[in-house]
């Protein structure tokens, strides 16, 4: 495999199985990052969304993000990037992809903060159906 930007981070493989799965289905990602957010969701979210701002390697996540935008526009690129940010600021958050999505989703009105970013990522990669609330 050709190295990237992230290649040396612990949840490099995740990242590139992200990115794949974005190529192939940008339109779920699209779905679920769209049903994910609501008014419950955003406030959480935002914060989260900071946190592991802050605590993402900038570039790493930078090249990342673009190799995302580069796969996928509009809504797919958006719930992309955050699965990215967060496996990039938090190595220790990957079991959260293969969860159940009900289960991520409960962790993330919770307060989780890693929850509250792949929640839509763990809806696309397990190719699940969309609901809120």
């Amino acid at each position: 495999m050709t190295p990237t930007a992230w290649s040396d981070l612990p949840n490099a493989k995740h990242i590139d199985r992200i990115l794949d799965d974005l190529k192939k289905n940008t339109d779920r990602w699209s779905a679920t990052r769209n049903a994910a957010m609501n008014d419950e969701w955003a406030d959480a979210w935002n914060a989260a969304w900071n946190a592991a701002r802050n605590a993402a390697r900038t570039a790493a996540r930078d090249a990342a993000w673009n190799a995302a935008r580069d796969a996928a526009r509009d809504d797919a690129w958006y719930a992309a990037r955050n699965a990215i940010l967060a496996l990039i600021a938090y190595d220790d958050c990957i079991y959260l992809l293969d969860e159940k999505p009900e289960h991520v989703q409960m962790l993330g009105l919770l307060g989780n903060q890693q929850a509250l970013l792949l929640y839509p990522a763990c809806l696309a990669l397990q190719n699940k159906s969309v609901t809120f609330g």
